[in-house]
């Protein structure tokens, strides 16, 4: 389990999550039975959340469909959260899963589905900001990591030929990476008005972000990141004695890695820097209304301008035949890769993370294609359609991609037949996995991966709210 794409498994193998007995994915005659771990082995507890799963659950026809939501919503508190409090102050390590380590991503997307219910709920909001006080911490150790130890404990890739630290796990430099801690902070603010984690050490985690920002647009030499690793993977490894291949300074951001912890082609990483922007607008709003440093707010505000005036520039292709669309990558001289990647932020999930409208003509043509044979990690199997990746390979569909195609529609007709997708292709587990092979659900990957499995719940917590209607009917 040391690459998360290692990890494959069939239905048959998840003692892993010390779940509570021989019913862990099994049928009783009086219905289905939750694959909840049993109460006193849960990693965190919230009444809010526990409230939230009976009254959506209720809601919820379909008897397996309820089931599904029952097991994964409260995936990441089940089994994931290490919290306690430090110096009087609350610290929140979240785990991904069966890695035994915290990206900063998988993190701040793993709670993103119960930020809605932390004003009802004072010990779910404690370990919110626990989260946002441990990211902080951990981008002051390295903000070119993305994922990081409980302290520390050194890691399997030490050997990566990086300026590596005990307290990481791996050192991928990946926009995202910086900006999933910035949209945890400021929707945490913009939902509770509360400042408590806003300290002036987290003033300077944001300035070191921006900082980390412009040394990776690359405008006068290659910055300090560099990154090597001896693997038959080639995805592992940046080429360019580490720097990556050549672009062409035109302000947008270098990403050495994608968010799938894979290397990029082309290190312009579209729909990153299109999450830069919305990071950096986020941050200056922060700065001027909490901190009332108007000198960073316009710091931000101009980066910001910047990377997006690139990105109208540099990031929209004209195509002969299936006119303009965003590609996934570009390097600045001409050059682009179209594709995309069930890790998000994928061009898919742009409206998602609110850097495009779902309804913007720009963005729509793109979804088009992407769900076509012009994106190449695009499929169709017996029992589903999805986009996969490069990560785990040919034929794999993640069900990441699935739950965001039914997130960013407003087609009833095409979330409900995401739906089936997700019901039929869970391999009798009651969980989300990583990936699945197009014609055979229990050839997967990851049985216990915490983002996908929240993420599936905060689809039908969505659906709940504002089509509920969608789900008094069978999959």
């Amino acid at each position: 389990m040391k690459r998360r794409d290692f990890v494959r498994s069939s239905a048959l193998g998840l003692g892993y999550l010390g779940l509570a007995n021989t019913t862990l994915f099994a049928m009783s005659q009086q219905g289905f039975v939750s694959n909840r771990p049993p109460l006193a082995k849960r990693t965190f507890y919230s009444q809010a959340v526990e409230d939230e799963i009976l009254r959506v659950k209720k809601a919820i026809k379909d008897p397996e469909l309820a089931w599904l939501f029952e097991n994964c919503y409260p995936n990441t508190l089940d089994t994931t959260v290490k919290y306690s409090e430090k110096n009087g102050e609350p610290d929140t390590f979240i785990i991904t899963g069966d890695i035994d380590a915290m990206w900063l991503r998988d993190s701040t997307a793993q709670v993103w589905p119960y930020l809605h219910l932390v004003k009802n709920d004072a010990e779910l909001r404690k370990l919110f900001i626990g989260l946002i006080n441990r990211q902080s911490k951990c981008i002051q150790i390295d903000p070119y990591a993305n994922a990081f130890n409980d302290g520390p404990k050194g890691s399997y890739w030490e050997s990566d030929m990086t300026d590596m630290k005990k307290d990481l796990h791996e050192r991928k430099w990946e926009i995202d990476s910086l900006c999933y801690p910035v949209r945890l902070a400021y929707h945490y603010w913009s939902e509770t008005q509360d400042v408590t984690p806003f300290t002036d050490n987290w003033l300077n985690t944001a300035k070191l972000i921006v900082k980390t920002f412009r040394e990776q647009q690359r405008k006068t030499d290659k910055g300090p990141y560099r990154f090597m690793r001896v693997s038959e993977i080639s995805t592992d490894t940046v080429p360019g004695k580490g720097y990556g291949n050549p672009i062409k300074p035109n302000g947008l951001i270098c990403s050495a890695f994608r968010p799938s912890d894979d290397a990029t082609i082309f290190l312009y990483l579209i729909p990153s820097n299109y999450f830069a922007v919305v990071s950096l607008r986020q941050m200056a709003e922060m700065a001027g209304s909490i901190y009332s440093d108007s000198t960073f707010a316009k710091e931000c505000s101009s980066l910001a301008g910047e990377v997006e005036h690139a990105l109208q520039q540099f990031a929209v292709i004209d195509h002969k035949t299936e006119g303009k669309f965003i590609p996934f990558e570009v390097d600045g001289f001409g050059n682009y890769h179209f594709m995309d990647d069930a890790n998000i932020p994928s061009l898919l999930s742009l409206p998602y993370l609110g850097a495009l409208d779902a309804k913007d003509p720009l963005y729509l043509n793109t979804r088009r294609l992407l769900f076509s044979d012009f994106n190449p990690w695009f499929c169709k199997g017996k029992y589903a359609e999805g986009i996969g990746g490069p990560h785990v390979g040919e034929n794999m569909i993640w069900p990441m991609s699935i739950i965001m195609r039914a997130r960013t529609s407003a087609d009833t007709k095409e979330i409900s037949a995401c739906l089936g997708f997700l019901k039929r292709t869970h391999a009798e587990t009651g969980f989300m996995h990583e990936s699945f092979y197009k014609d055979d659900p229990k050839n997967f990957t990851r049985s216990w991966f915490a983002w996908a499995n929240t993420l599936f719940g905060e689809l039908i917590v969505k659906i709940h709210r504002e089509n509920p209607a969608l789900l008094e009917t069978d999959f």
